[in-house]
């Protein structure tokens, strides 16, 4: 089975990073891989991809003409693309070496059309003691109680997520529209998507908890203050979804607070009364903090867009 795995990026700031995931890629224990690499509208990137991969017969270097953001030039890295199957990662990502491998057993041994695995967190700026690991889905990481092995999802992060090349085709790609435009900034990229996904074939994304990416955390995302506007942000996210696509399923959501409160709340307080310390204390405090935000920023969605059909 060919994958293509589609990795886009848009500054010079970023392009180190972006050699360090593309060596995670060619060095995968899978041997039928084609990587396709995407500068987003930049000419000094192009010219970078160019020099350094444009004699590499299995990587493709492409630029779209202008910056049109991670939506859309992924979707330039996906009709570029020949696998049987397209993944993607993020250029401040790092793929374990069997990544793909796994990517592909999940195909090999069901009838997936999207498969998706596990993203752990590479601590660039060191571990925040006071974030709760429920919500490391706020820094791109999996949270703990994401999904069972195996289960069905609506969707994985983009940056461990991949989908039969026909299938991902036939939806027509990421939603262009969705993403930081203007004032409207929702980030529900993936969650768009898989919305479509079930929406069109039924189905959702195997998640392989095996199958793991490395996300790089740096400095500025272990900020208090980032946190509570990624969480903000996150809230008008999700009411922005619903906007956009009215049947929008809300199952993951819920099961996510009933996760909140029926299990990772009884056995934190739990573990707080046998053995309190500080650190527990403020991530109970970040916890409710954070969920909190998350609400705000939903109502504030409702408010924003009451009465109003984003044209997506």
């Amino acid at each position: 089975m060919r994958v293509s795995v589609v990795i886009c990026t848009y500054t010079t700031d970023l392009y180190p990073h972006l050699t360090e995931a593309a060596a995670s890629i060619l060095g995968q224990t899978h041997e039928d891989i084609e990587l396709v690499l995407v500068s987003d509208g930049s000419e000094e990137v192009y010219a970078l991809m160019r020099e350094d991969y444009g004699d590499h017969e299995e990587v493709i270097v492409s630029m779209t003409e202008e910056n049109v953001g991670i939506s859309e030039a992924r979707n330039h890295g996906i009709e570029l693309a020949t696998g049987d199957v397209v993944a993607q990662i993020d250029d401040d990502a790092l793929a374990e070496p069997d990544w793909v491998a796994e990517l592909v057993r999940v195909y090999e041994e069901t009838d997936a059309i999207a498969v998706g695995g596990r993203m752990t967190p590479a601590w660039v700026a060191g571990k925040p003691r006071f974030l709760p690991e429920e919500f490391y889905w706020l820094i791109g990481v999996t949270h703990d109680g994401f999904a069972e092995p195996m289960e069905e999802v609506r969707n994985t992060f983009g940056s461990n997520i991949s989908f039969k090349r026909e299938v991902i085709q036939s939806l027509g790609g990421f939603e262009g529209k969705v993403g930081r435009k203007g004032d409207l900034e929702i980030q529900a990229h993936e969650s768009e998507l898989g919305t479509r996904l079930r929406q069109e074939y039924g189905r959702g994304v195997i998640y392989n908890p095996e199958a793991k990416v490395a996300h790089k955390v740096f400095d500025y995302r272990t900020h208090r203050r980032w946190l509570i506007k990624r969480a903000f942000w996150q809230g008008v996210s999700k009411r922005g979804l619903e906007k956009l696509l009215p049947d929008a399923a809300t199952a993951e959501e819920s099961a996510f607070l009933g996760y909140l409160f029926f299990s990772a709340t009884p056995r934190r307080l739990s573990s707080l009364i046998r053995r309190p310390s500080a650190t527990k204390v403020r991530q109970l405090v970040w916890l409710y903090l954070l969920t909190g935000l998350v609400g705000i920023g939903y109502l504030y969605g409702i408010v924003k867009w009451r009465g109003q059909v984003l044209d997506a």
